[in-house]
């Protein structure tokens, strides 16, 4: 058998990270098996689907890069083969027209909450003969449900479910203006996909024993069913926007890379061993639903930046300049001089140690693009220029001056003797330094900060915070 996954989300808006983790499931599992990974687009609430939404849906899929094969499949345009099943199901017994009116809903539900039972349909158009219906009614068609018995689902995450048939009513399949539900689509366009395996959120463990027994009413072959857990906040419900960034287009924005987030949602339900740091290759290889744990998962955002830094550690430079070149000409709203360009490149290497995100990574490097402004941000940095380490810098202007050989190794040998000198610790020098060089109490090694620079620019920032002094 070949295995066959899906992804269908609705174009009703962003693309969240319990989908996404969803999608990266169905992914890695047709991938171990060498199967196919379908895209299904579930756009039949036409009200609520918007461009907008099935364009963040797709450009946040193929960043994540879990590219489906095939061409994408909507939903919509299906709906005549959907009511031709549920004609289907009323030809061979297993459907029926309900004529009940909406008022007869209302006092259906009414009396069910009054009595605390659960609000189901009674069945009452289940036997009864359509000639019985009043004039001008259009009526609904209704799966007739076994009443009898259990439906049992073999679930490979949550193990064996059993649902009491005389828990489900008899749902509608076709409204009365003749559109499909989503639960007649869904399996409809399961069956004709050939999807193998339905991989989902565990909200939807309900529907797949109503799903089970349409496919048994139309003599189809049951899918596979693997429900995952939820994605929990670290406050242990369900996780939502007041919880801060929940949508892959925001952490793209944060400047996660997609490799991260991918680590990082395997990671969120599922387990090999002790690993953390699994590489896409490493999870096709080693995902299988025996890995999958039944309780919900916490999403962590310190361990998301964690996994991040070791990955913006482990990406190439020369992948990271053109976005962080990006980034800089928009914070400073101008072009980034070939210069300056030089300067990032040279110091990216260490900038890139010491950032969680891209975010982070473009904002320290900023100094090699723009000197510091004052009065500085960095209230640290800030407290490191005032009128006792005014003659410091100057002190350290002096000496790099004259330094012939404008490496690191040689400004700090310079400057080490300078300290030495004046008898005072390295630090005491250093410190200030590096605020009037970056305008930050933090960065790479000052030195060879310095010798990126250059000299004429270096000289003139320490001018430039001599002045901000006096």
């Amino acid at each position: 058998m070949t295995v066959v996954t899906r992804f269908a989300p609705s174009p009703t808006g962003i693309l969240h990270l319990g989908s996404a983790r969803t999608a990266l499931f169905n992914w890695l599992y047709a991938r171990h098996h060498g199967g196919r990974y379908l895209l299904r687009v579930e756009d039949t609430d036409r009200k609520r689907s918007t461009p907008e939404a099935l364009t963040a849906i797709l450009e946040g899929l193929e960043w994540l890069g879990l590219m489906w094969d095939g061409d994408v499949f909507y939903q919509s345009q299906q709906l005549d083969r959907h009511a031709e099943i549920a004609h289907a199901l009323l030809r061979n017994g297993h459907a029926y027209y309900c004529f009940a009116t909406p008022e007869e809903l209302a006092e259906m539900r009414a009396r069910a909450r009054a009595e605390g039972r659960t609000v189901r349909y009674d069945g009452r158009w289940r036997d009864r003969d359509p000639s019985d219906a009043p004039t001008g009614l259009k009526p609904v068609i209704r799966l007739k449900s076994p009443q009898q018995g259990e439906t049992i689902i073999d679930d490979q995450v949550q193990g064996t479910v059993r649902v009491s048939n005389d828990q489900l009513d008899d749902m509608i399949l076709l409204r009365a203006d003749g559109t499909p539900t989503y639960m007649l689509s869904v399996v409809v366009d399961d069956h004709d996909e050939g999807i193998t395996h339905i991989i989902r959120g565990d909200d939807h463990l309900t529907n797949a024993a109503r799903q089970s027994q349409l496919y048994s009413a139309m003599n189809w072959t049951i899918p596979i069913f693997a429900h995952i857990s939820l994605i929990h906040a670290v406050d242990g419900v369900k996780l939502s926007k007041r919880h801060g960034a929940t949508g892959v287009g925001e952490f793209r924005e944060m400047g996660y890379l997609p490799d991260a987030l991918i680590n990082y949602l395997l990671r969120l339900g599922w387990a090999h061993g002790d690993d953390e740091i699994i590489n896409r290759q490493k999870a096709i290889e080693w995902f299988d639903f025996s890995g999958v744990g039944q309780s919900p998962a916490r999403f962590d955002i310190a361990k998301l930046d964690n996994l991040n830094s070791h990955y913006l550690r482990e990406t190439a430079d020369i992948d990271l300049l053109d976005i962080v070149y990006v980034q800089l000409t928009t914070q400073l709203e101008r072009e980034i001089s070939d210069v300056e360009q030089q300067r990032v490149a040279k110091g990216l290497t260490e900038l890139k140690k010491r950032a969680r995100t891209i975010k982070e990574l473009v904002s320290n490097a900023q100094f090699y693009v723009e000197p510091p402004r004052y009065p500085l941000t960095d209230a640290k940095a800030a407290k490191l220029l005032n009128v006792d380490t005014s003659g410091l810098l100057t002190s350290a202007k002096e000496a790099l001056a004259t330094v012939e050989d404008w490496s690191s190794s040689s400004l700090e040998k310079n400057l080490r003797s300078v300290a030495v000198g004046m008898g005072l610790r390295f630090g005491t020098i250093a410190q200030p330094l590096r605020a009037a060089v970056t305008g930050m109490y933090v960065s790479p090694g000052i030195f060879e900060v310095i010798e990126i620079l250059g000299r004429e620019e270096t000289l003139s920032r320490i001018d430039r915070a001599a002045d901000s002094i006096s």
